[in-house]
């Protein structure tokens, strides 16, 4: 017998089609009657408990039980926002969405190829999470603050800008304050996961500081085109920044993640960085922990940012916005007309449930948009997380040099602190296009303009 006979009769993939392959060799060599081969590996198919003990057939009949569940024939429904989407990236929705534990799926306009689930790529699932489709960088969100100060300092007085954010803020990998933040935050349990509690002293180490990558801080014009809470219709000055959780957000992907592949190491090699964790399981609600952990530690690190940059310049907040992305929610949807409790995974995608605000950032050269979500349900109610990027950091660093870049971003008025060739604006999708393929998800409220722009120096590795 060979692995399509095993795949006949029903033999899941991976470890257990190799059991079988040992378990045939081991009854014919034992005295075992060939023709009773295919009624043997039947009867372990049908109740592999029963033969868990058996010194010939429990190998396989342990590989069998443990075995995943298969890939769905087709996969499960979803819709994509956006035309012209990288093929890769569609692909990685469609072999998501043929998880047995998926039940729905979303694809947003800014989707680009990621670690098993897309950037951009919605996700929901039936009892299980997945570290991969919730990311790297767990948590990573958006908050914006609208501050007092006058426009006008921007031309006038930009370098008091400049020093806020040099003295209140620290980029890149492993990036510290000499004197640490102080957040309630590090009052919570660190001990949900072995992993929160060996990094929480790192985890301090690194409160209220940005990561690498696509990670900024930055001043610029919000303008409100309608009344906004209190704010009323008009243009301010506004701090917006973008990170996540950092180093500790990090080793719990990794950690988790390796969890789930030794999980089931039956999935199909395409499958693999998908693996999940049931959320009944100890190593689920493990991470479930671990992740809401980072989502608080992630908020503190925004808030402190605003609070020392707005302490700094004597502001007081007009207005406060924050989401994340990079997260897992557990939600009440309707699937297949009934409502039920899913998880749904959101890596790169923004929520956007009906009056939920959120925050789609463009470049560092164009513009980013406070929205209201509309509640589509078919987008599992989200919208992307924002431009979505057309071009690999490796590219970009072959393609581009300062002095074009540069030139252009004095054209358009921002001053650059500083960054990365991997960063610059040119690498990212049209912003106003990626809006309008998702005006059925969102509403704009407001448009933030970036005017100064820190980002992490040329050369450091990006942690998302």
């Amino acid at each position: 017998m060979n692995a399509k006979d095993f795949l006949r009769l029903g033999v899941p993939l991976g470890e257990a089609t190799r059991r079988a392959g040992d378990f045939v060799s081991r009854f014919l060599l034992s005295g075992g009657d060939k023709a009773r081969l295919e009624e043997e590996l039947k009867a372990i198919l049908a109740d592999p408990a029963r033969y868990l003990e058996d010194p010939l057939r429990g190998e396989l009949a342990r590989a069998i039980a443990g075995a995943p569940p298969p890939p769905r024939a087709e996969p499960v429904k979803y819709r994509q926002w956006g035309e012209g989407l990288e093929p890769e990236a569609v692909m990685q929705m469609e072999k998501a969405c043929l998880l047995p534990v998926a039940v729905a799926g979303a694809l947003m306009p800014d989707a680009h190829v990621g670690y098993g689930l897309p950037i951009g790529g919605v996700l929901a699932t039936e009892n299980a999470v997945i570290p991969y489709a919730v990311g790297v960088d767990i948590a990573c969100r958006m908050k914006m603050t609208v501050l007092d100060i006058p426009l006008r300092e921007l031309e006038r007085h930009p370098e008091r800008l400049t020093r806020a954010i040099e003295a209140e803020t620290r980029f890149g990998v492993g990036a510290t304050f000499k004197n640490r933040r102080q957040h309630e935050v590090m009052d919570a349990d660190w001990n949900v996961s072995p992993v929160t509690q060996q990094n929480k002293d790192r985890a301090w180490a690194q409160l209220g500081t940005s990561g690498s990558g696509n990670h900024f801080v930055e001043f610029g014009i919000f303008t409100a085109h309608d009344r906004i809470g209190g704010l009323e219709p008009g243009a301010y000055l506004a701090l917006l920044s973008h990170s996540g959780s950092r180093g500790t957000g990090a080793a719990v992907c990794d950690y988790y993640s390796k969890l789930a592949f030794s999980r089931f190491r039956g999935l199909p090699s395409e499958l693999k960085r998908l693996a999940w964790l049931p959320l009944d399981s100890q190593e689920g609600q493990e991470y479930w922990a671990a992740m809401e952990l980072m989502g608080r530690y992630a908020a503190a690190n925004h808030a402190l940012i605003h609070r020392h940059i707005a302490a700094h310049l004597g502001a007081e907040v007009l207005l406060d916005v924050e989401n994340h992305h990079n997260f897992a929610w557990k939600e009440r949807h309707v699937i297949g007309g009934q409502e039920r409790e899913v998880i749904v995974h959101r890596k790169g995608a923004t929520p956007a449930g009906k009056g939920v605000l959120g925050i789609i950032p463009g470049s560092m050269a164009s513009p980013g948009f406070l929205v209201s979500g509309k509640g589509h349900p078919e987008s599992l109610n989200s919208a992307s997380h924002g431009a979505g990027r057309v071009m690999s950091r490796t590219q970009a660093t072959k393609t581009f040099d300062w002095k074009r870049v540069n030139a252009y971003l004095r054209e358009k008025g921002v001053t650059l602190i500083s960054a990365g060739l991997d960063e610059v604006p040119m690498v990212y999708k049209n912003i106003h296009e990626v809006m309008a393929a998702q005006h059925d998800l969102v509403t704009i409220l407001g448009q933030f303009d970036p005017k100064l722009v820190k980002m992490a120096p040329h050369g450091e590795r990006p942690e998302d």
